[in-house]
């Protein structure tokens, strides 16, 4: 597939062994090295996903430098859902019923020195685009905040657990041994709205403003050294403001 930006950045798949080194390398600048996280015995971030992903590459058009990358899973259906990298952390029972075709985004990480608006906004776009292809309805996702003091982020949390909990009917349970159960702990608990948006990671604000949910828990990451919840974003909720915003990128 083809993705035809102009301007600044160029947005590719990666074709070779040596493309997914480049992410796997910009992956282990920003999630390991002098974050927390524990450490690795080479300077890549890589697991048994990548082989069976696709990886989005988005370039300095000039310099071909790595701005941005994150990685793919498709799905056929619901019914392959343990296939994904989510399921080692959540209960996704519910999510097996899903009848059409779901994606799983992860590793999503820009350089640095491409922190921008404008890098977001074509990741975005180079989204939308894959999931057009491919005729996707569903995308779900690990949303992470960084470190594991769950007290750091409690008006996040409470304002996911106000406004933006998953429908009962594909809510994930718990899984993982060691997570912050925030919708139940947080029940009584009032955000403070601003705090709370100015907490969330960008990419979980992007989901959020798209119509996305979360899981009602976080799960303690102490090898990533992070809180993550699940995500999902059922492409029909997609206001037509933002999708054809998207598209025009």
């Amino acid at each position: 597939m083809r993705f035809p930006f102009k301007g600044r950045y160029t947005v590719r798949l990666a074709i070779n062994g040596d493309d997914v080194r480049k992410a796997q390398a910009l992956r282990h600048l920003t999630f390991i090295d002098g974050t927390g996280a524990a450490t690795r015995s080479t300077a890549i971030d890589t697991d048994d996903y990548d082989a069976i992903c696709d990886h989005i590459l988005i370039e300095d058009a000039k310099t071909g430098d790595l701005a941005c990358c994150f990685r793919l899973l498709p799905l056929e259906n619901g019914a392959e859902i343990d296939a994904s990298y989510s399921s080692q952390f959540y209960d996704l029972e519910a999510l097996r019923s899903f009848p059409d075709r779901v994606v799983e985004m992860g590793r999503f990480c820009t350089h640095p020195d491409h922190r921008t608006g404008e890098v977001l906004r074509i990741a975005w776009s180079a989204m939308t685009r894959y999931v057009d292809a491919r005729e996707i309805k569903l995308m779900i996702g690990c949303s992470s905040f960084h470190g594991v003091d769950a007290e750091t982020y409690k008006d996040a949390f409470a304002l996911l657990k106000d406004n933006h909990l998953a429908p009962t009917c594909w809510l994930p349970r718990p899984k993982a041994a060691n997570i912050f159960e925030f919708a139940r702990k947080l029940s009584l608990r009032r955000p403070d709205k601003r705090q709370g948006m100015r907490l969330m990671p960008p990419l979980l604000r992007g989901y959020l403003s798209m119509g996305g949910w979360v899981s009602d828990h976080a799960v303690i990451d102490h090898d990533m050294n992070t809180l993550h919840v699940f995500t999902g974003l059922e492409i029909s909720r997609v206001p037509d403001r933002i999708s054809k915003a998207l598209r025009r990128i």
